[in-house]
This record gives C-alpha cells, structure tokens and sequence, in this order.
C-alpha cells in the first residue's frame, strides 16, 4: 500500500467555531461535565486576550524576558518526535532563544541552519492535567486531533502515537492509520482551541508564533499522580488498571500458545463488554 493513500481514505473532519462565547456558553454547550463522551474540540473566536494579542512581538518578548538562561528543544525538522527522540535538548538565553526563533535560516545553531526551535515552559504552578485550551497569542498554527475512540488506529507508545507524519504516513507500517478521523483546524493569532482531555493531536506551526496552553483537571483531584509535572501521566487509577494488565499477560505466558491466545482474547472481550456497559447505563 503505498504512502499517500491516506489522503483519500481518511475522514477529515473541522472543527466547528463559536464567536464571542461567553462562560455560561462555554460550560453549558461545550464543556457538558456529566457526558464526556459529548465532549469535542472546538475553535473560539473573537475573545479578548488583553494586550499579548498586539504586545508580544520579538522584540518586545527578547527585552521583557531577557537573557535568563532556558532549555530548548532543537530539531531539524518542525514535526519533534517525542517517542524516537529526533530531537536535542539545548540551553540559550530566552532572548537569544526569541530571536533565533524568529528566523527562517541561521547563522548561529546547533545542528543546521534549518534547525526549528520549541520551549516547553511551565507556569509557577507546575500542575496541568489533561483539559486544555490552546491559545494562539500570535502567528499560524494547524492542528489535527484524533478522537480517544479511534485510539485503536493511532499506534500507541504509551500515550503517544508512533505515527508523526500524520499527512504522509507509511501506511504499509501503519495500514489501520487511515480509518482514524481526522479533526482539523487552522489557528490564527487570536483563536483559542478547546482540546478535551484524552484528545490526540498534532501540530505544526506557519513561522514564528506564540502559544499558550491552560490545562485544568477535570476530573477530583485525588485521581491524579501529584508528581506529575507536565500532566502527561494517566490517572492514577487507570495506571494501576495498566499494571495489573501487564501482570496478567505475563501470567498468561506460563500458558501454551493456544491457552494464552484463547485466554487473551477472553480478557479483551471482557474489557470491551464493561466499557460498552458503562457507556449506555
């Protein structure tokens, strides 16, 4: 199956967009707490964002943030691959690190003179968990999501799909890739992207830009690993689940091939009845 079928067979889906929507909207018809299942990435538009909107230019961002020294991430192509690491982790005053940013082609650099740049920068309050809205403060970004559901064609490690050239995979490695829907938008400075906790995406940046991304929980509290800095791990209940699968299928390896493929589908079956259980109690 050659490389670029996806582009006929997969579904592409937009985002749908409200303007001006206020909070009562917002948490009414966007963010129903009691349905998670209703919950769908959607675009805002014409809010007020104060004065980053019009204030955050290069040059003001070099002068305000000065040249306290930051880590970055530096690739030599603008899709970083977290799982494979095709990617280096470097130090550079935030100034210097704004300004090579900024630019197409450098004359200073680590790797190449096309090297992309990416800070990953945390608040004073380090805990963020899962809901998000991604801010577009300034510049262009595309983004794709996937749904939770369509988890099954992402090919998962750990929370992350293996899949990072999501509009030319290699479908003869990943073939189930094209039945994943594909939600998109595209973010102009100003816009604001809801993304629903478990939501996969995907982006890519149109030059220079600055964005900002606001989670919350949205579930109690006590569900979630308190050392989690990044809000990257699973529920603490949903890690314990993964571990007692492991053991399980590692107690099935004491088994003869066709006990353990019998039992092993057993267990999924299992799973599969209880989460379409609970979904239409």
């Amino acid at each position: 199956m050659p490389k670029g079928i996806m582009e006929i067979k997969q579904q592409k889906i937009s985002l749908p967009e409200y303007t001006n929507v206020d909070r009562q909207t917002f948490l009414q018809d966007i963010y129903p707490l009691l349905v998670d299942f209703q919950r769908k990435p959607v675009v805002l538009k014409g809010l007020h964002l104060g004065d980053c909107s019009t204030k955050w230019t290069v040059d003001y961002m070099s002068k305000t943030g000065g040249s306290k020294e930051v880590k970055i991430h530096v690739s030599e192509v603008p899709q970083m691959d977290f799982i494979r690491k095709n990617f280096l982790y470097r130090t550079l005053p935030f100034d210097t690190f704004v300004k090579r940013a900024a630019k197409e082609k450098h004359t200073e650099f680590f790797i190449s003179e096309n090297e992309k740049y990416y800070l990953r920068s945390l608040g004073e309050d380090p805990r963020k968990v899962m809901d998000n809205l991604l801010i577009q403060v300034t510049g262009k970004k595309r983004v794709v999501l996937y749904s939770p559901r369509d988890a099954p064609y992402l090919y998962l490690s750990g929370d992350k799909s293996e899949v990072l050239d999501v509009d030319n995979p290699d479908l003869v490695k990943y073939p189930l890739f094209s039945h994943a829907r594909r939600y998109e938008c595209y973010l102009e400075a100003g816009d604001v992207l809801f993304i629903p906790a478990l939501w996969f995406h995907n982006t890519v940046a149109d030059g220079f830009g600055v964005g900002v991304n606001v989670f919350w929980k949205d579930l109690p509290s006590e569900c979630y690993d308190k050392t989690d800095t990044y809000g990257n791990k699973d529920p603490c209940a949903a890690s314990r689940a993964m571990q007692i699968l492991d053991r399980a299928l590692k107690t099935l390896e004491e088994l003869p091939e066709e006990y353990k493929d019998f039992y092993a589908r057993r267990m999924v079956l299992r799973i599969q009845a209880k989460a379409y259980s609970a979904n239409y109690e």
